[in-house]
């Protein structure tokens, strides 16, 4: 992200979550959790549960309970987190999301679905610069897991994977292991 947001003239990146499931609601939080000083910003939303849904699901979580943050339905499309406006559309079909005319830099691709360089190229088509792919990609897709080698991302890469959970929560101790 570091080397990303140099090229961008220092301004936050634009991020949107495809598929806002347990992954992408928990990908809020965390960006959430970061303040003013994160370096991006969440734009839109696509799922197909509708902006109602997403808002309460998002307030509302059965295992991390309610989220400390100021959510509101605003329009049959839009709520606004902490003040900020989060557009809902509701689209299986990648190629048909607005990413353009939202500018978004990054899409969260956190369906499961849109794995592969095809499936995950689609964003880019729709006007997305680059995708994080929540799910171990297939094919040629390059996976990058925190702790053990993100640093090898040069920033060119336009779709990544980083890798699945049970990678992420097993990965850096199996690095202590192996070195």
């Amino acid at each position: 992200i570091a080397n990303y947001r140099s090229k961008s003239g220092g301004k936050k990146l634009k991020v949107a979550i495809n598929g806002f499931g347990r992954i992408g609601r928990n990908f809020v939080r965390c960006l959430e959790s970061r303040g003013a000083a994160c370096p991006m910003e969440l734009v839109a939303v696509n799922d197909s549960g509708g902006v109602k849904q997403a808002a309460h699901l998002l307030k509302y979580d059965s295992i991390l309970g309610t989220f400390d943050a100021d959510i509101n339905i605003v329009s049959e499309d839009t709520f606004t987190l902490n003040g900020r406006p989060i557009k809902v559309v509701s689209n299986r079909n990648p190629l048909d999301l607005p990413w353009k005319e939202l500018g978004v830099d990054i899409v969260i691709e956190s369906t499961g679905v849109f794995i592969d360089a095809e499936g995950a190229g689609k964003h880019l088509t729709a006007g997305a610069k680059r995708v994080v792919i929540t799910a171990p990609g297939k094919g040629e897709i390059p996976t990058y897991v925190v702790g053990v080698n993100a640093d090898d991302m040069t920033g060119k890469e336009d779709i990544v994977s980083n890798a699945s959970c049970t990678t992420n929560g097993m990965a850096c101790f199996v690095k202590v292991l192996d070195e």
